[in-house]
């Protein structure tokens, strides 16, 4: 089958470190460690699923992954070579008897690999529902390390023709939700894993860094579960504003001064002779879909005492960070890991299903896939998730169904 593989290559990895400190948004392809070519179909051992893809997304990790940008310290989550994509819309082509799925099925996948999956004893998290934090990631024998599909090499990916997946972790796509809308189920569960962990009281101010998808996503999903909080939104490129408007944004930034960001958030500017200026008080709660060095610092100067950091991006290191609002303020700061369970309303629910659920109803998509391309057009694909201002990309998926 046809299939866009990443191996394992220090040499190109740092190159690919180097070209994007140089060009961020450029890709270049004959120097990633990727290629499209014929592999052999997964085997299918462990009575899985077996699944033809329609869409798959590409994500803001495969582009880490591509500019060198993941962390070192990450590199035992995973195992190469590994079948790029986890954004997956596909279609059932055989399935185990009693599993409740059928040839023909259209399905979104979800791609984490957990203690389940890998057939061991429930770590403390999965037995809580909380596979997102798998501590058996790394365990190795039948099935590869690696958290999720695209960076395990046991199970494929989503950017090959076919691929093998749990029975358990298939969410049903309604006949009513195109594969278009369906592609955006793992972007979603991103951005409505994190909101539902720390979702704002009506009144409060949420700051949210970054309107590329998560952030897009974020805005709606707050104003689809009836959330009034003032949502203030930092949006670089002018669709990412316009975009950020029709989602329910109060306030929208381009690139906002600290006395600007201040006054967004209701916050005082305090003068320092160095430093630029703190801010007194500010907003609740900061989603940051950025996760760079300026998005960490100015968060941390925008919140109020006692206020909560959420890191929605998946950065690696960062730079040179004034941490005395930290200690000063008592703030709270924390990450998101993909999607497990969530609460709502005082009940629990599986996020991915509740991120269908959306896409099955109201939930505003116009606009956020913006780019399809053929798996062999894989390069520019690429080449536009880089470079969102000139293509003015949001979402790119990778289409399989015409091969």
């Amino acid at each position: 089958m046809k299939a866009l593989v990443y191996r394992r290559s220090v040499p190109l990895y740092l190159i690919g470190r180097v070209l994007s400190s140089i060009r961020p948004h450029r890709f270049f392809p004959r120097l990633a460690p990727i290629r499209f070519t014929e592999i052999p179909l997964p085997q299918n051992e462990r009575g899985w699923v077996t699944l033809r893809n329609l869409l798959c997304g590409i994500c803001g990790s495969d582009l880490g992954l591509l500019r060198g940008k993941e962390s070192f310290l990450l590199e035992p989550y995973a195992s190469f070579p590994a079948v790029l994509g986890h954004e997956t819309v596909a279609e059932v082509v055989s399935a185990p008897e009693g599993s409740g799925w059928q040839t023909g099925d259209r399905v979104a996948v979800e791609p984490v690999l957990a203690c389940a999956e890998r057939g061991v004893p429930q770590c403390r998290f999965c037995a809580q529902g909380f596979y997102n934090l798998c501590e058996n990631f790394t365990q190795d024998g039948k099935v590869a390390p690696g958290p999720i599909i695209g960076y395990n090499s046991t199970f494929g990916g989503g950017m090959a023709q076919f691929m093998l997946a749990s029975a358990d972790r298939l969410i049903r796509v309604p006949n009513t939700v195109p594969d278009e809308k369906a592609v955006l189920a793992d972007s979603l569960a991103s951005a409505l894993q994190p909101v539902l962990d720390h979702f704002p009281e009506d009144g409060q101010t949420a700051l949210i860094f970054g309107a590329g998808v998560l952030g897009q996503h974020i805005i709606r999903i707050l104003r689809a579960l009836g959330s009034r909080a003032r949502l203030t939104v930092i949006a670089r490129h002018r669709f990412q504003q316009d975009l950020a408007k029709l989602g329910g944004a109060d306030i929208i930034m381009p690139s906002p001064d600290r006395a600007e960001l201040g006054r967004a958030v209701g916050a005082r500017l305090l003068p320092t002779t160095l430093g630029g200026g703190n801010l007194e008080g500010g907003a609740d709660i900061v989603f940051d879909c950025v996760g760079s060095t300026h998005s960490f610092q100015e968060s941390l100067l925008a919140l109020r005492g006692r206020g909560t950091y959420v890191m929605v991006a998946t950065a690696g290191s960062l730079g040179r960070i004034d941490f005395s609002s930290l200690w000063f303020r008592e703030l709270r700061v924390t990450g998101t890991s993909s999607y497990s369970i969530g609460c709502f309303k005082g009940q629990r629910m599986r996020t991915y299903q509740m991120a269908m659920d959306l896409l099955a109803g109201d939930y505003p998509c116009d606009g956020l896939l913006t780019h399809t391309y053929p798996l062999n057009a894989f390069a520019q694909a690429f080449k536009t998730a880089f470079n969102k201002s000139a293509h003015k990309s949001v979402k790119v998926a990778i289409d399989l169904r015409a091969i």
